[in-house]
């Protein structure tokens, strides 16, 4: 199947909505102006690995989708941090 136009092409896919850190903060803060979400908090919580991102050069990509889903509700079991239990949580010393 050929996809001729674009509104075609448009319809089959589905783009994530990324962002950078500021840029998901700036968004937020548009849709709650007394947000007490920060930069900071969106990095740490990419950077923790609890929200997924996307490395770009020095930028951090996050989608502003799963953003939102994880403010929604943080403690669904995919916002869990995946813990590496190997070892019961401890390292061995060689």
């Amino acid at each position: 199947m050929r996809i001729k136009r674009l509104e075609d092409y448009k319809n089959t896919i589905k783009i994530s909505r990324m962002r950078t850190v500021k840029e998901a903060a700036t968004e937020i803060k548009q849709i709650d102006s007394n947000t007490a979400m920060t930069e900071w908090r969106i990095r740490e919580l990419a950077l923790s690995g609890i929200l997924p991102r996307v490395q770009a050069g020095k930028k951090l990509l996050i989608n502003l989708d799963t953003l939102f889903e994880y403010l929604e509700n943080p403690t669904a079991e995919k916002f869990q941090p995946k813990l590496n239990n190997a070892n019961n949580g401890i390292r061995p010393i060689y």
